[in-house]
């Protein structure tokens, strides 16, 4: 492999453009939006140092390389002079996923898959293993074969401190490209009436310390050829730690996953910056002190109980904000246009929709309420 090769930054169809402005603001080299990510050229620091840091990432690939085959045979001869021992280490257990496209003519993924893994583990030695943390991802395309490792293992939304989570979770990288979508900075409070686990509210907690999402895992890099522990350690000792006077609030009615959110939170680093309560919607009071955000991923219906019945949630949720929430901005997660608008509440135009669940859910933002 060269010096400086794609980096391909994965995320939700629809978050891309705060994926890319987290990479510009940690000094990435001209990151571009593409299709359900963002790319760049840049070095294996730049892939250790974006699965560290960026909290939008879901995961992070590295292109190691491309060939054409036209056949199966061209396939396995051109995989086996691949130069895999730069990137693979002969004694760590591998495996590959193939996807193929619709103009190419090799057609079979599970036979180019077979070809590749036997190629490598005849050419370098590295054993197959259907629970491998490293993974090659290969895609052929217009009969192009396109090489790419993935660097981060486990998905990065597992930051290693959340042990429960509730119903229809909301993943820590999507909460955190919804809160950049709503201009939360760390530096005002953040409240979620419905907070289950509490991923919204630790994860805005967590930014305004400066914490490092991946600071408590560990990531595939690790296990490739040319990883040095130097520069990752180097990149967590850097970072930059925050005193902050701000709280962040989270509550529910299930008492349960109060608990949980609590739990994590401590796990985390940041119990003692958030405060979790198991109240109703209508018993939501206004905390002291600054302005700040609202943000919430109520049921939407289509698991959650009936839609109809949650109607009455919606317009209590608005009631409230209404009424005691003068000054704050609101930004709510539903897959229902209808129960947003239940709210009363002004709602700004809305973004692209995004996956999540198997389901496509829209932010809705206000501005600062009247």
């Amino acid at each position: 492999m060269s010096d400086t090769f794609e980096i391909f930054l994965g995320t939700q169809p629809g978050l891309e453009p705060f994926l890319l402005a987290e990479a510009e603001e940690a000094g990435f080299p001209s990151p571009v939006a593409v299709g359900g990510g963002v790319t760049f050229e840049g070095t294996w620091e730049d892939v250790w140092r974006a699965n560290l840091t960026l909290r939008c990432a879901a995961r992070v690939l590295a292109r190691i390389g491309n060939f054409r085959a036209l056949h199966l045979a061209q396939l396995d001869k051109r995989a086996r002079k691949f130069p895999w021992g730069e990137v693979l280490k002969p004694d760590v257990p591998f495996r590959v996923e193939v996807v193929t496209g619709k103009r190419n003519k090799i057609y079979h993924a599970g036979a180019a898959q077979e070809r590749i893994e036997r190629a490598i583990t005849e050419e370098l030695g590295a054993p197959v293993s259907p629970e491998a943390e490293v993974v090659l991802k290969v895609r052929i395309e217009d009969d192009m074969v396109i090489l790419s490792v993935d660097t981060s293992g486990e998905a990065l939304h597992k930051r290693g401190f959340k042990a429960g989570v509730g119903k229809a979770p909301m993943r820590e990288t999507m909460a955190a490209s919804f809160l950049r979508a709503c201009g939360y900075t760390g530096s005002e409070p953040v409240l979620d009436p419905m907070c289950g686990s509490g991923t919204f509210v630790i994860e805005a907690a967590e930014i305004a310390r400066g914490l490092l999402p991946g600071r408590a895992r560990s990531f595939a890099f690790e296990h490739l050829v040319g990883f040095d522990p130097r520069p990752l350690q180097n990149f967590k000792d850097q970072a930059p730690k925050w005193d902050t006077d701000l709280q962040f609030y989270g509550s529910d009615r299930n008492v349960n996953v109060i608990r949980m959110a609590n739990d994590n939170a401590e796990r985390a680093g940041v119990g003692d910056l958030c405060q979790f309560k198991p109240v109703s919607v209508s018993e939501i009071e206004r905390p002291e002190g600054a302005q700040g955000l609202v943000i919430v991923n109520p049921p939407y219906g289509a698991r959650i109980g009936k839609k109809k019945d949650l109607y009455a949630l919606y317009g209590a949720f608005g009631d409230v904000m209404r009424a005691r929430f003068s000054g704050w901005r609101v930004g709510m997660i539903t897959s229902d246009a209808q129960l947003a608008q239940s709210t009363g509440l002004p709602w700004l135009p809305t973004g692209a929709p995004v996956a999540h669940g198997g389901l496509k859910v829209t932010l809705f933002q206000t501005a600062p309420l009247p």
